[in-house]
């Protein structure tokens, strides 16, 4: 009689634990939504790869169709035709240069948007734009919401940072999940539409002017021969960023009569930057425009009120 061989099967409790496991992943696979992502540069590039990193399924479109192909290294699809790189697509993520930019990607793509499809269009654009791209396609049936965000590539990758929304507080509900998921911090402004694009442009305007006047300052200390680690000992020590919650309630309140730096004081020093600047030929961008406008309220007689009455919005 031949010798009965034991045979090395797995448990049977191993054998159904594998059955969940694989059931499971195969339902959510089925419940992965397919994505679209018109716009792949420094911040596209980055979002689109803490989509996939979440797991998401992501076709990318690219004006310059190369840097929609380096994405595929991570598990994009890239399309050439931005039509089909939104087919099948359940949201369809924008982030582009401006109104025209994004105008003409959704025209193009348009063939290809299926029905029920959610346009989210992190681009920097005009309050107008937003405005009317919402009901537009709204009109045509879709959700378009915009979504302009304060973050870098870094912050894009990291989903930290800060995205923008305002507008219908449904559609906002239905999306609040997987747009917080790609930031930081989503910060809603209420039923305004147009509202967030607002907000991103006076954000940005505070950076181009914060940064011009760093300029000036650099400029300025270079020509006095401070150096960059005098410059750091200075700012890591005392920050002036912390003084701006209290510097914008004392401008917004329209009291400046309790002086902390009196206006004509404020002048006698911007004349002494000045002054030193031309002796050390330093040349500063920002710094004339603001004496002249220090005159201006000087002449209006309000030199010994206090110096942010410049900013008095007229």
């Amino acid at each position: 009689m031949p010798e009965l061989r034991r045979q090395n099967y797995p448990p049977l409790g191993a054998i159904i634990c594998r059955r969940l496991i694989e059931a499971r992943n195969l339902t959510l696979h089925k419940k992965i939504k397919m994505k679209a992502f018109l716009g792949t540069g420094l911040l596209g590039h980055g979002f689109v790869r803490a989509m996939i990193s979440k797991g998401e399924q992501v076709q990318v479109w690219n004006r310059t169709a190369a840097k929609a192909k380096e994405l595929e290294q991570y598990g994009a699809i890239a399309f050439e035709d931005i039509a089909k790189a939104v087919n099948n697509a359940d949201v369809i993520h924008l982030a582009l240069k401006d109104d025209a930019s994004v105008d003409d990607a959704l025209k193009a793509a348009e063939p290809g948007i299926k029905k029920g499809a959610i346009i989210v269009d992190h681009t920097t654009t005009s309050v107008e734009g937003a405005k009317r791209r919402t009901a537009e396609w709204k009109g045509k049936g879709f959700l378009y919401q915009h979504a302009p965000v304060f973050m870098g590539p870094k912050n894009a990758l990291e989903s930290t940072g800060y995205m923008l929304v305002s507008g219908n507080q449904e559609h906002i509900k239905k999306l609040e999940s997987q747009l917080s998921s790609l930031t930081g911090k989503l910060i809603n402004f209420g039923e305004e539409t147009g509202k967030a694009a607002a907000m991103k442009l006076t954000g940005n305007l505070f950076l181009v002017a914060f940064t011009a006047g760093i300029g000036d300052m650099l400029s300025f200390a270079h020509a006095l021969n401070i150096s960059k680690s005098e410059l750091s000992q200075l700012f890591d020590t005392w920050n002036p960023g912390s003084a701006l919650p209290g510097r914008l309630k004392r401008m917004t309140s329209g009291d400046f009569s309790d002086p902390s730096w009196r206006l004509d004081m404020a002048r006698k020093d911007t004349g002494l930057f000045i002054k030193e600047a031309e002796k050390n030929n330093a040349t500063l961008n920002v710094i004339p425009a603001v004496a002249a406008l220090m005159d201006e309220w000087i002449k209006k007689g309000h030199g010994k009120e206090d110096w942010t009455i410049i900013g008095k919005v007229k």
